[in-house]
C-alpha cells in the first residue's frame, strides 16, 4: 500500500481553497502530455467532485456546496442548498427554507460569514435569514464544523462561509444568462395575490492585462409568489361540562389564506488584481434589495373564550387524551380580518483584501470590510364584522370538528361572510383596551369603552452595522513537524438598533355620537377569498393598504400608554478585538502522514447598550434613558489533525473551545421598572424586567472524530462522532441591578445605595450534546461502467442532549432534531440531468412570530420535503448549434409537506398548520 505526504505547495493551495482546481489542472496537463483522452466531469457531477475535494483537503472538518459555474446552484436561496448537507437542516419561514440549524443548534449558535467576514442580519438577533441571499450569485458555501484559530467568527455550532467567485482563478471569459418562470401549485388564494413569478440572472467573468486583472459581475432579480392555507389556534383552555368533568377545548382559532410575493434584486461585483507574482488584491461588493409582501385574509373565531354558549350535548370527547374533538357554540361573534404585511430590507457590503508575499518565507494579509442592513416591517391588521363592540350585530352558531390529524379543525357556520351588507368595517369585539384611545374619543365609563380599535399596525425597524479589520502574517517553515506559522489580529465594531412602535387604527368618522360600522367603499372591494379549506366558505376581500393610504383611518401611537415598545427599543454595541496564532502541521507519526493545525485565539469583547427605563404614571408611559457597559475575554484553543492512513483513507480529530454570543435583544438595556411597598426575597424594593446588558457568551468544549474514505473521484464515505460539553448557557432567571442615583418614587429622595431585582436572561446551567453522522456519495459506475452517470448522496445524523438550567431543570435546546436525514439520487450523462432530493428532520423546538411579532418558542413537528429536477444540456448532448444552452424543470415540495406546530404534547392541540402546496419552475441557462 503506497503512502504519501502532502507537499508544502499542496497544503498552501488547500489553505487557499484552490486545491481541487490546481489538482484537476495538473492532472489534465499530465494526461495531455501523455496523449491520453481527457474526460472532464461537468454539471452537477462536477460540483460533487469540487465539494468532495474541498472536504478532503481542508484541515478542518467541513461540508461544502460548490457550483461549477456562477449561477449553477439550483435553489432559490442558499438556505435550501445548505439544508441538504450532512448534519444541517433548515426551518421554513412562510414556506421557504430560511433558518439553518447545524448539528442540533439553532441559527443563533452558528456564525455566518461572507468571504470570511462576519455578516449582519435582517432579524432582531444574530441568526442570518438565508432567504435573503440568492444562490445564483454565489460560487459556493463551506460549513466549518470544527474551528481553527484563524477563522474570523465564533459559533458553538460552527461557521457558515458564503463565497463569491475569484475571476483570476476562473481563467476564462464567462458570460451567462439564467431565467426561470415560477408557478405555485395553489391558484390565487387571494384575488389580489400572485401565483406566477420569475427569476433572472446575468453574470460576467473576464480577465485582462495578461491575466493580471479580473472582474466578475452578477445581477439577479426575482419575483417569487407563495400561497398558504393556515390554521392557527389561540390556545386550549379547560372546559367543565354540566356533569363536572373537565376537558381541554379549543379556545379560539384564526384560519387564514395567505398570498405573498418575495421580490429581490441583488448585485455582486468582484475586482481582482495581481500586478506581480507577490501581490494579489480583491475588492468585492454586494447589494441586496429585499421586499416580502403578504396578503392575509381570514376569520378570528372565538370559541370557548368567546361570547357564545357551549352545550355539553354538542361535545364529543376523545377518551384517550381528554380533548373535546367537536362542539358547537351558539350566539358567537367573529372578527373578519383583511391583513397586509410588508417586510423590506436593504443590505450593502463592501470588502477589500490584499495579500503580499514579502519573500519565499513571509507573506502578509490585510482585510477590511463594511456591511449594513436596514429593515422595515409594516404589519397591518384590519377588522370587520356584523356590529361594533361586544354583544352587538348578528351572531352566528359555529361548530368545530377535528379530523384526528394535525390539520386543525373543520368549522360549520350559518352566516354568509362574503356579504358586504352584513360584514362592515369596524371593531366587532372590544379589544381596544387603551387609555389613550378611550380618552381621545371620550369613551371612558360609556357603553362604548374599549371599542375604538378598528385595526392595528406593528411597525418595528432594525438597523445593523458592522465594520471589520484584519491584519495577519504567515511564516513558511521547513522542518519535519510544522510547515507554517500564522498570526494576526482582528477588530470588529458592530452596532445594532431596534425601534419598536405600534399604531391603533380607528375609522376617521368614528365618535361617541357616531359609533357605528362603515360599509366597505365600492372602489376598495376585491370580491371574496375562499376559506373552504377550513369550512368557513367565502369572506369579503378589500384593499386594506389603500384604505389607510387614502385616509380612511386615524392612527394613534400605542407607545403612549404601553411600555412594551420602549422596552423593545434599544441599541447594542460590540467591539471585539482578537489575536491569534496558529501552527500548520505537516509531520509523520511512524509511517503515517499527519497534517492539520493547532492554535489559540484570544478574544476581548467590550459591549454596551443604550435603551429606556419605562414606567407608567397616570396611564401614560414615562421614560428615563439607560446606558450600561460590560466587558469580558475568552481564550479559545483549537486543534485539527488529519491522519492519512493511505491515499484514500483519512482519520480526523478535532477539539476546540467555542463561544456563542447572547441574543442581541436579550442583552439590551431597555427595562420596565416598578417600585414595591414591601421588599422582595432579595430585600429589594425595585423590580426590573427586560434585557440584561451583562450577559456573557455561552461556552462549549467540543471534540470530533471522523473516518473518511475517498474511494472515487465522485465518491466518499464518512462516519463521524461529536461531543460538546456546554456551560454558561442562557436561561430565564434573576440578577442584581444597581439602582444608585434613582429616587424613591414614594418620597422623591435619592438613597445612598439602592439595588433592584432584575428578571430576565442569566448565564448558568449547561450539559452535554453528542451525536454521530454518516454520509455517503456513491457513483454507481463503481459497480459497472453501464451505470455511469447514476449516483446518490445520502447522510444521516443522530443527536442527543442532556442539558439543565441553572436550577437543575431539564431543558431542550432550540433547533435540535434528534434525527436529520438527506438524500439525493441523480443521473447525469450525455446532456440529460435528473435528480430528486429529500431532506428530513424529526420534531424540534423553534421560534415563530407570536403576538405583536414577538419571538415565541413552540413545538414544531418533524417534516420530510421532496424536490425534483430534470434538465438537458444541449452542448453536452452534442448539439453544437445550441452549445451553452441548458433547460431545467423543477418541482419543489412534491408531497405538499405542511409546517405544523403544537400547543404542548397533545397531537390534537395544533397551534399552526400551514399548507404551502407545490411550486413549479421552468428555467434555462445560456453560457457564451
Amino acid at each position: 500500500m503506497s503512502m504519501f505526504k502532502p507537499s508544502i505547495l499542496t497544503l498552501a493551495l488547500a489553505a487557499a481553497g484552490i486545491t481541487s482546481f490546481a489538482a484537476t489542472a495538473a492532472e489534465e496537463k499530465q494526461l495531455k502530455n501523455d496523449d491520453v483522452e481527457v474526460i472532464e466531469v461537468k454539471g452537477f457531477r462536477g460540483s460533487i467532485v469540487e465539494s468532495i475535494n474541498t472536504k478532503r483537503f481542508s484541515p478542518e472538518v467541513v461540508e461544502s456546496i460548490s457550483a461549477e459555474d456562477i449561477g449553477k446552484l439550483p435553489d432559490s436561496s442558499i438556505a435550501e442548498s445548505i439544508a441538504r448537507l450532512p448534519g444541517l437542516t433548515a426551518q421554513r419561514l412562510d414556506g421557504r427554507a430560511s433558518r439553518v440549524s447545524v448539528r442540533g443548534f439553532s441559527e443563533n449558535e452558528s456564525a455566518t460569514t461572507f468571504n470570511g467576514r462576519e455578516q449582519v442580519s435582517i432579524g432582531d438577533n444574530r441568526g442570518v435569514e438565508f432567504d435573503l441571499y440568492p444562490s445564483e450569485i454565489m460560487s459556493g458555501v463551506t460549513v466549518y464544523k470544527t474551528p481553527s484559530a484563524s477563522i474570523e467568527a465564533e459559533g458553538i455550532a460552527g461557521v457558515i462561509d458564503m463565497q463569491t467567485v475569484k475571476p483570476l482563478s476562473k481563467g476564462e471569459r464567462v458570460i451567462m444568462f439564467n431565467g426561470q418562470l415560477e408557478q405555485t401549485g395553489f391558484g390565487k388564494l387571494n384575488p389580489d395575490g400572485d401565483d406566477q413569478g420569475y427569476r433572472g440572472t446575468v453574470s460576467y467573468i473576464d480577465q485582462f492585462a495578461d491575466d493580471t486583472i479580473g472582474v466578475a459581475f452578477a445581477y439577479n432579480t426575482m419575483s417569487s409568489p407563495n400561497q398558504e392555507k393556515r390554521w392557527n389556534s389561540w390556545g386550549y383552555p379547560e372546559f367543565t361540562t354540566e356533569d363536572g368533568q373537565s376537558y381541554s377545548i379549543l379556545g379560539g382559532a384564526k384560519p387564514y389564506v395567505r398570498s405573498s410575493t418575495l421580490e429581490r434584486d441583488s448585485a455582486m461585483l468582484v475586482l481582482e488584481a495581481a500586478p506581480t507574482d507577490k501581490l494579489n488584491m480583491t475588492f468585492d461588493a454586494l447589494y441586496i434589495d429585499f421586499s416580502d409582501e403578504q396578503i392575509l385574509r381570514g376569520i378570528e373565531i372565538p370559541f370557548a373564550w368567546g361570547q357564545g354558549s357551549i352545550s355539553s350535548d354538542s361535545t364529543t370527547v376523545d377518551a384517550e387524551t381528554g380533548f373535546i374533538t367537536s362542539a358547537v357554540t351558539e350566539g358567537q361573534r367573529v372578527v373578519v380580518r383583511n391583513d397586509h404585511q410588508e417586510r423590506k430590507a436593504e443590505l450593502t457590503q463592501f470588502g477589500f483584501n490584499a495579500k503580499y508575499d514579502i519573500n519565499d518565507s513571509w507573506s502578509t494579509e490585510f482585510d477590511i470590510s463594511r456591511s449594513e442592513v436596514e429593515r422595515q416591517l409594516w404589519s397591518i391588521e384590519s377588522y370587520s364584522g356584523t356590529g361594533r363592540g361586544d354583544a352587538n350585530g348578528v351572531a352566528d352558531n359555529i361548530g368545530y370538528m377535528l379530523d384526528g390529524g394535525n390539520t386543525g379543525a373543520q368549522f360549520s357556520h350559518e352566516l354568509d361572510y362574503s356579504d358586504y351588507n352584513l360584514i362592515q368595517l369596524g371593531g366587532p369585539l372590544s379589544w381596544g383596551g387603551s387609555k389613550a384611545l378611550n380618552d381621545k374619543y371620550g369613551l371612558t365609563d360609556t357603553p362604548f369603552q374599549n371599542t375604538a380599535q378598528d385595526g392595528f399596525i406593528n411597525a418595528p425597524e432594525v438597523n445593523d452595522e458592522l465594520t471589520t479589520l484584519k491584519l495577519a502574517a504567515t511564516k513558511i517553515l521547513d522542518n519535519e513537524y510544522v510547515n507554517a506559522v500564522k498570526f494576526g489580529m482582528s477588530y470588529r465594531d458592530r452596532e445594532k438598533s431596534k425601534l419598536s412602535e405600534g399604531y391603533f387604527l380607528t375609522l376617521k368618522d368614528f365618535s361617541l355620537s357616531n359609533p357605528g360600522m362603515v360599509s366597505v367603499p365600492e372602489q376598495y372591494r376585491l370580491g371574496s377569498a375562499s376559506l373552504d379549506f377550513i369550512g368557513m366558505g367565502d369572506m369579503i376581500a378589500y384593499d386594506t393598504r389603500a384604505l389607510i393610504n387614502d385616509g380612511y383611518y386615524d392612527l394613534l401611537q400605542e407607545s403612549l400608554t404601553d411600555q412594551k415598545h420602549k422596552t423593545q427599543s434599544w441599541t447594542v454595541q460590540e467591539k471585539v478585538t482578537a489575536f491569534f496564532v496558529q501552527a500548520d502541521i505537516n509531520a509523520e507519526i511512524g509511517s503515517i502522514p499527519v497534517t492539520g493545525n493547532v492554535g489559540v485565539r484570544y478574544v476581548k469583547t467590550e459591549q454596551s447598550s443604550q435603551g429606556s427605563a419605562a414606567n407608567t404614571v397616570d396611564g401614560l408611559v414615562v421614560v428615563t434613558p439607560t446606558d450600561v457597559s460590560h466587558d469580558y475575554s475568552h481564550v479559545l484553543p483549537s486543534i485539527n489533525l488529519s491522519f492519512a492512513i493511505d491515499e484514500e483513507q483519512t482519520l480526523r480529530f478535532g477539539a476546540a473551545k467555542t463561544i456563542s454570543r447572547a441574543l442581541l435583544n436579550d442583552m439590551n438595556a431597555s427595562i420596565n421598572a416598578s417600585y414595591g411597598q414591601q421588599p422582595d426575597d432579595n430585600g429589594n424594593f425595585w423590580s426590573i424586567s427586560g434585557g440584561n446588558p451583562k450577559l456573557e457568551p455561552k461556552e462549549a468544549t467540543g471534540f470530533d472524530i471522523s473516518y473518511e474514505n475517498y474511494f472515487n473521484a465522485e465518491g466518499y464515505f464518512s462516519a463521524a462522532v461529536f461531543y460538546k460539553d456546554i456551560n454558561q448557557w442562557i436561561f430565564d432567571g434573576t440578577y442584581a441591578v444597581d439602582m444608585s442615583g434613582v429616587a424613591n418614587p414614594a418620597t422623591g429622595e435619592i438613597p445612598a445605595t439602592s439595588s433592584g431585582t432584575g428578571n430576565g436572561k442569566v448565564n448558568g446551567g449547561g450539559g452535554d450534546l453528542w451525536g454521530y453522522e454518516l454520509s455517503l456519495a456513491l457513483p454507481f459506475n463503481v459497480f459497472h461502467s453501464s451505470l455511469d452517470g447514476f449516483g446518490l448522496i445520502a447522510s444521516h445524523t443522530g443527536i442527543e442532549q442532556d442539558v439543565e438550567d441553572q436550577n437543575g431543570n431539564e431543558y431542550e435546546l432550540v433547533g435540535l432534531s434528534d434525527q436529520i436525514d438527506s438524500l439525493t439520487v441523480y443521473y447525469e450523462r450525455n446532456g440529460f440531468q435528473a435528480r430528486t432530493s429529500m431532506r428530513k428532520r424529526s420534531d424540534f423546538k423553534g421560534n415563530v412570530n407570536g403576538l405583536g411579532l414577538a419571538a415565541t418558542q413552540v413545538d414544531i413537528k418533524g417534516e420530510t420535503i421532496w424536490d425534483a429536477q430534470l434538465g438537458f444540456d444541449f452542448g453536452e448532448a452534442g448539439v453544437d448549434s445550441l452549445d451553452g444552452l441548458n433547460v431545467t424543470f423543477q418541482v419543489q415540495n412534491i408531497t405538499e409537506e405542511p409546517f405544523t406546530t403544537l400547543s404542548g404534547d397533545n397531537a390534537l392541540q395544533v397551534r399552526d398548520y400551514q399548507d404551502y402546496g407545490r411550486t413549479f419552475l421552468l428555467g434555462f441557462s445560456y453560457k457564451l
